[in-house]
């Protein structure tokens, strides 16, 4: 996966997702509040763009850009991460954790084990 993105580049992601493809413009009609200006965007997509998150081109004179990467696939490689990062890269230990920490019920956690036994 390319680089790590920045709370406000994945913000700017998530609107490029729901776009497709589109311009700055477009990207702000997605975008949650608080909405960043316009300058902050258009800045925060050319980043993403040297991190090869998505490519541009002109058209006319606007500048369309495209997502190169499928929120499926950053949601996947960012979750790999946080688990080797801060779970020892054991998804036993984040169980663990949100069980300690009260965030998941015996009844969530055997939902949890029923779901895994139906994949196998």
């Amino acid at each position: 996966m390319a680089d790590k993105l920045t709370l406000q580049e994945e913000q700017a992601m998530k609107a490029i997702w729901q776009t497709g493809e589109g311009n700055v413009k477009m990207f702000l009609e997605k975008m949650e509040p608080p909405i960043p200006p316009y300058t902050t965007l258009a800045s925060t997509v050319k980043n993403l763009e040297k991190k090869k998150y998505v490519t541009g081109r002109l058209m006319g004179n606007l500048y369309v850009y495209k997502p190169l990467i499928t929120e499926a696939d950053y949601t996947k490689g960012f979750m790999s991460g946080f688990v080797k990062d801060y779970f020892d890269n054991s998804y036993k230990e984040l169980v663990n954790f949100f069980v300690d920490q009260k965030k998941l019920s015996p009844k969530e956690l055997k939902e949890i084990i029923t779901l895994i036994e139906s994949k196998k």
